[in-house]
């Protein structure tokens, strides 16, 4: 058997290469949209793709099942809950695929959605399980959030108390040694707790994943529905464009180059200047009225958090790096890429009237702006989960998921300091309230950290 785990740090993804050796045949479960990696994999081991493999309608990312079955041929399937725009095939509780000597068992565990399921790796036939992809089921150290279809007439009790059934019923029965292999780690909103670790054992999770320690049913639905952070906005939108048919993406096309006028142009009849670049970077000098989220971090969701789906989208980026923006933006469905900005830097050195630089300050310059700034707005764009463990006195707190949604709560007239943990987050929030009119607009270095830090010295 070749077992592949294939994981995409910045959305903190994992998908799966499955093949037989005796026959050559393969499948790719959960992948993402540019669907080069799998390409690779079955190339080199000398492998036919023939079934792409949905655990569910994932809303963090937009899955590539389209762009696997017209490369390959592949079919596409899903747990018979399913319903898609598309032709996919369904698949029953508790059927069996044979890829040869290798044998997938398909398990049906809602709760995280209602379609979704479990897929067991066995070897051979009659062997115990090698395996079992847990899709958003069960994390290493979580179990996934029902709460995210809420909008959709299906209650978070309801589907927390199907999580239960299906971990208990369909999961926790699996033999201890089984390898758990989940479709997210560290970072992902899917879930609240998850572990850095990419796999684990059943018996390990059992041991040590405090969703699965003994409980009731209402003591679980009670625990897995409490605390859970805002997910981006367009997690909606991506669940909804995972059923449906869609234009396929180009992964191998960058951007169209554009001149600076064809991007003030664009910017003009509301398109977003979207500055991929790292914050220091944007601080020196940006086109008025851009925004800033830079590629080191979880960039694509960040970009969802903020931009509108479908808004169309001119990129700033280093150069080289214009066709990895386009495409980490295209694995949550933003495709309305209109080009890219040649030469940005020399474009800002030689432009100063459509340039501006961005105020950033440090500890101390944060202290000295609340102890003389009038009417100073102070806004902490953490997760509620990063502020229980507290917050500099006096601040608002609007958590990036929620600033558009919650843009109006706070007053663009106000001289504003936006921080996040450690200064990258509170600089895509500031650049976004400086392109939706705020006139003062700081953000903190270093974030909660440096002022921590510089409280514990002072002190």
């Amino acid at each position: 058997m070749i077992f592949e785990q294939h994981y995409l740090d910045c959305l903190s993804q994992a998908s799966y290469f499955i093949g037989d050796e005796t026959t050559g045949r393969a499948v790719v479960v959960d992948p993402r949209r540019d669907i080069a990696p799998y390409l690779e994999s079955a190339t080199e081991h000398g492998m036919t793709i023939e079934l792409v493999l949905e655990t569910h309608f994932h809303a963090d990312f937009l899955s590539g099942h389209l762009e696997m079955a017209a490369a390959t041929g592949a079919a596409i399937a899903y747990g018979d809950k399913a319903h898609t725009e598309f032709d996919s095939r369904k698949l029953a509780h508790g059927e069996r695929i044979s890829l040869g000597e290798v044998e997938l068992e398909i398990r049906h565990t809602p709760g995280h959605t209602p379609e979704s399921i479990s897929v067991v790796v066995y070897e051979k036939p009659g062997a115990e399980p090698h395996a079992v992809l847990t899709g958003d089921t069960m994390f290493i150290g979580d179990v996934g959030r029902p709460d995210l279809l809420s909008s959709k007439g299906v209650t978070a009790d309801e589907l927390a108390g199907q999580l239960y059934d299906s971990l208990h019923e369909q999961l926790l029965t699996l033999p201890d040694a089984t390898k758990v292999y989940p479709a997210h780690g560290a970072g992902s909103s899917c879930g609240k707790n998850l572990s850095s670790d990419t796999w684990s054992t059943i018996g390990e999770q059992r041991a040590s994943n405090y969703a699965l320690a003994p409980m009731t049913k209402d003591e679980f639905v009670a625990v897995v529905t409490d605390g859970q952070t805002a997910p981006p906005a367009y997690f909606s939108y991506d669940a909804g464009l995972n059923r449906m048919l869609r234009p396929l993406l180009d992964e191998s096309t960058p951007p169209t180059p554009m001149s600076l006028t064809g991007v003030l142009e664009a910017q003009a009849d509301g398109a977003v200047v979207l500055d991929t670049r790292g914050p220091e970077d944007f601080a020196t000098g940006h086109l008025i009225g851009s925004l800033n989220i830079g590629m080191a971090g979880r960039y694509a969701e960040f970009a969802g958090g903020v931009i509108q789906p479908e808004a169309p989208i001119v990129l700033v980026a280093e150069e080289g790096r214009e066709l990895e923006a386009k495409n980490r933006l295209a694995r949550i469905g933003f495709d309305n890429v209109l080009g890219a900005l040649g030469d940005p830097v020399r474009t800002m050195a030689d432009n100063p009237p459509v340039v501006r630089t961005s105020s950033r300050l440090d500890a101390a310059g944060l202290r000295n702006a609340i102890e003389n700034v009038d009417d100073l707005q102070l806004v902490d764009v953490r997760q509620p989960g990063e502020t229980e463990g507290g917050i500099i006195d006096g601040a608002i707190v609007v958590p990036l998921t929620k600033l558009n949604e919650q843009m109006d709560t706070l007053d663009p007239d106000r001289p504003t300091i936006v921080y996040c943990a450690g200064g990258f987050r509170s600089s895509i929030a500031a650049s976004r309230l400086l392109a939706s009119g705020f006139v003062d607009v700081s953000d903190l270095l270093g974030g909660y950290g440096a002022w921590t830090a510089a409280l514990d010295t002072a002190s």
